[in-house]
């Protein structure tokens, strides 16, 4: 449910754009208020789950992002839907981090574990195009409003679920530490600052004094906020997680895959239906070939791997394929077919997000200790959501750039023939600058990461169950 609807909206778009009035310089909100707020709330919501017991946060999280899918369904003006999807990546921040505690905590054997962070990495990589796919459904066939209306039934469903089924852990009041609430300030105000920024050179300009103000004041307050967790007492991300290479590694392999993939989305989608003439459903559709080939390999492939092979030689494989597809798309034209050219991009994209996710994810919170892995959890999610948010923005914005600067060369740039070619041209230059990312994302996998499977890792679960449960 989290991650679908980080895309479900994203064929909705144009209806509730249309039906609200939304600019096209303020659409992108609909996007980027929930992502951004569920990056930038992570750490918190982690931290939240860690002192106040997982099956409660867990709880409210459902039922809060069931209220505010609410309320976004029946906004009558752009600001309600923007501050819903915010509310919804509010409760998202708490929710998220909790749900992999619980798979963290429940399953210590090898084998199981290697199962269950495979299911959750291919709902964590699969969701993204599943969204596309009932948003296009829900979209054509009922109303844009059911984007959102749809999650309360699930939310609802999971909460009655959860309530009888998970065990109660419930930390008592003298047990509990500060949060660390400066730290949560300055850490969610740099992303958002630089998220800003970035999405504002679309039609600033990279030199704007605007956008260099919120670049550079995020990336200080970024930097502020990594001195104020080393001196607080009660850090909201204890630093010693993310200097550990392997979970470092994770999740910035993580937080740059998802760059290309959330970019991907965005390209595609538009190719589809504004390029193409695909209706919604059959370009949610479009996207399923790359559902399955996530699917089989995180499940199939990479859960039956882990085990038996170091980290890094599922994540650096599946960066590279990933880029492979990114490669592939970099030829692609206004007349270029499905099968042979979209087709096989997302084939690649697909194995190869599902070997880098599932991998990732396990070593996120590998070894923590039971009262820190809520801020383990958070740091992979965060990871991904700020990547998918920076990925939006920035290639969004070289693709915009790009696609202006070619138009502004042609003499017939009115012709609806040559906006197309131009729109293409921008997707190409950004589908670039993705594979770019990848590649990079490969070399600091390879350099990172260095787990290698041990039978050792079975004691030290059921250590790590045992602690918890005294």
């Amino acid at each position: 449910m989290i991650v679908l609807d980080a895309t479900i909206v994203n064929i909705a778009l144009p209806s509730a754009q249309e039906d609200l009035g939304i600019s096209d310089g303020n659409r992108q909100w609909v996007i980027t208020a929930y992502t951004l707020a569920f990056g930038g709330l992570l750490l918190l919501g982690g931290r939240i789950g860690d002192l106040f017991g997982r099956k409660r946060t867990f709880t409210i999280g459902l039922l809060g992002f069931a209220l505010a899918s609410a309320l976004g369904g029946v906004a009558t003006e752009p600001w309600m839907l923007f501050a819903a999807r915010a509310l919804q990546g509010a409760f998202g921040a708490v929710l998220a981090p909790s749900a992999l505690s619980l798979l963290s905590n429940t399953f210590s054997d090898p084998k199981e574990r290697a199962t269950a962070f495979g299911i959750f990495g291919a709902l964590a990589g699969g969701g993204a195009a599943i969204g596309l796919i009932m948003g296009g459904l829900l979209t054509e066939y009922l109303n844009w409003r059911w984007c959102l209306f749809v999650n309360i039934p699930i939310a609802v469903g999971a909460a009655l679920g959860a309530f009888s089924v998970l065990q109660r852990d419930h930390i008592a009041k003298h047990h509990r530490v500060k949060l660390d609430l400066p730290g949560a300030a300055l850490g969610c105000g740099g992303l958002l600052a630089i998220v800003y920024g970035t999405s504002e050179a679309v039609s600033r300009g990279w030199g704007d004094w605007l956008v260099l103000t919120c670049l550079f004041g995020g990336a200080a307050l970024l930097a502020v906020f990594v001195l104020f967790e080393r001196r607080t007492d009660h850090p909201l991300l204890p630093l010693h997680l993310v200097r550990d290479r392997n979970r470092g590694g994770g999740a910035i392999s993580v937080g740059m895959a998802m760059v290309g993939m959330f970019g991907l989305f965005l390209f595609l989608t538009y190719y589809m239906q504004v390029v193409k003439g695909y209706s919604p459903v059959m370009a949610g559709v479009s996207f399923l070939p790359m559902t399955a080939a996530i699917v089989i390999s995180a499940t199939g492939i990479a859960a039956n791997l882990m085990t038996r092979v170091p980290s890094r030689n599922l994540v650096v494989p599946g960066l590279l394929l990933a880029a492979g597809g990114m490669a592939w798309l970099t030829q692609m034209d206004v007349s270029s077919p499905y099968a042979t050219m979209v087709l096989p991009s997302e084939l690649l994209l697909g194995f190869g997000m599902g070997l880098v996710f599932m991998p990732s994810m396990s070593l996120a919170t590998l070894g923590v200790a039971p009262n820190e892995t809520g801020a383990a959890s958070a740091i992979i999610n965060s990871a991904q959501q700020v990547g998918g948010s920076v990925g939006v923005a920035l290639l969004n914005t070289i693709a915009a750039s790009a696609t202006a600067t070619w138009l502004a060369t042609q003499s017939a740039a009115a012709d609806p023939l040559v906006q197309k070619q131009g729109a293409v041209h921008g997707y190409a230059v950004a589908t670039v600058v993705a594979m770019g990312i990848l590649l990079v994302a490969a070399v600091i996998a390879f350099l990172m990461i260095d787990h290698k499977p041990e039978p050792g890792e079975a004691a030290e679960g059921a250590e790590s169950a045992a602690r918890a449960v005294a």
